[in-house]
């Protein structure tokens, strides 16, 4: 997964997802639930690639960063609960999946 279509078009299949655009930039664009309005995926451009930022369970976030080096602390968002993944190829489309299915999955378990 190297776009931000194919990261949208993955997030739309979660139900109740639904995409956002909140700061009128479209270089921002959310993956939101539509039961709680929290968003499970952000995805902008930055340094010329395209980054996507999830949700994470504190144990697991250590463990991504140290796996991939494009797996980084979050891009302006909370780096104990979110890492940002730049989308340069070396990070399998199955781990990105997953990654983006356990941010789905916390965000979702709130009310």
């Amino acid at each position: 997964m190297k776009t931000r279509q194919e990261i949208i078009d993955y997030g739309m299949t979660f139900a109740g997802a639904y995409t956002d655009v909140p700061f009128k930039d479209e270089n921002w664009v959310l993956l939101r639930y539509a039961k709680n309005k929290r968003t499970f995926v952000w995805t902008f451009e930055r340094e010329g690639k395209i980054w996507i930022s999830v949700k994470v369970a504190p144990e697991w976030r250590d463990f991504w960063r140290s796996v991939y080096d494009s797996v980084v602390p979050a891009y302006h968002l909370n780096k104990q609960h979110w890492n940002s993944v730049i989308l340069d190829g070396t990070v399998p489309d199955e781990e990105i999946k997953r990654m983006i299915r356990e941010s789905y999955a916390l965000i979702t378990s709130k009310k």
